[in-house]
């Protein structure tokens, strides 16, 4: 599988996730830097990592979803490629318009930081065949803005649609519906807010987080 992630100024979560890819796929991404127009041929996965992109200026993710490389990644996911985006990178896709909705700052006004239980609500994505529909997990979240909003009939969209990939066990920020994270309408671009490459190995606490680089792996190798 080969992949790449971006890395904008201020991304932290970035080596985490190149880490993750390797210990699952065997192979170590490409790291592209977000001042690039183009992404190296042949990718099956982009990642967009966690962290303070441009220091949260404006809103989170705003300026990042206007990075010279933001119009590769979009051309990229229309063509099929699959698209993560976990924490920050959440925020810069619906930024980039990607996904619907938009992830405000936390209600109470407080950084979230720990592991939280989500359950997996659509286990039918390449992202989430790991896991069994109805499942919970424990996944670390790090945010200040992860209070995923949208409009009514975008919530009812996304709901009919199986769009809601994740869901929050209990409200840890105040997210519609207890939103976690969402696919697109092709299913092939995932934003969530908890941090599944935090969660890949032993030493973490918990391996919850693997299974989903492990659907991704396995369906791009072996897609049905």
């Amino acid at each position: 599988m080969k992949s790449a992630v971006v890395v904008f100024p201020g991304s932290n979560c970035d080596r985490d996730m190149a880490e993750a890819l390797r210990l699952v796929t065997g192979e170590a991404p490409t790291m592209v830097w977000h001042r690039e127009s183009d992404l190296p041929a042949g990718l099956d996965l982009i990642a967009i990592p966690g962290g303070f992109s441009y220091g949260d200026y404006l809103r989170s993710g705003a300026m990042a979803a206007q990075s010279p490389v933001m119009r590769a990644v979009k051309e990229a996911a229309d063509r099929g490629v699959f698209v993560l985006g976990v924490c920050n990178g959440f925020q810069v896709l619906t930024e980039a318009r990607l996904l619907p909705g938009a992830l405000m700052r936390n209600a109470g006004i407080a950084f979230v930081g720990r592991d939280v239980a989500i359950s997996v609500e659509n286990s039918q994505s390449a992202f989430t065949s790991r896991y069994a529909a109805g499942e919970t997990i424990s996944v670390p979240v790090a945010h200040h803005d992860g209070n995923f909003q949208a409009d009514t009939a975008t919530l009812d969209r996304l709901e009919g649609e199986g769009r809601v990939a994740f869901r929050y066990a209990a409200d840890v920020n105040g997210s519609a519906r207890g939103i976690a994270g969402i696919l697109n309408e092709a299913g092939n671009v995932l934003g969530m807010m908890p941090h599944p490459e935090r969660a890949v190995e032993p030493a973490h606490g918990s391996e919850a987080g693997r299974r989903l680089f492990e659907g991704l792996l396995e369906g791009i190798t072996h897609p049905a």
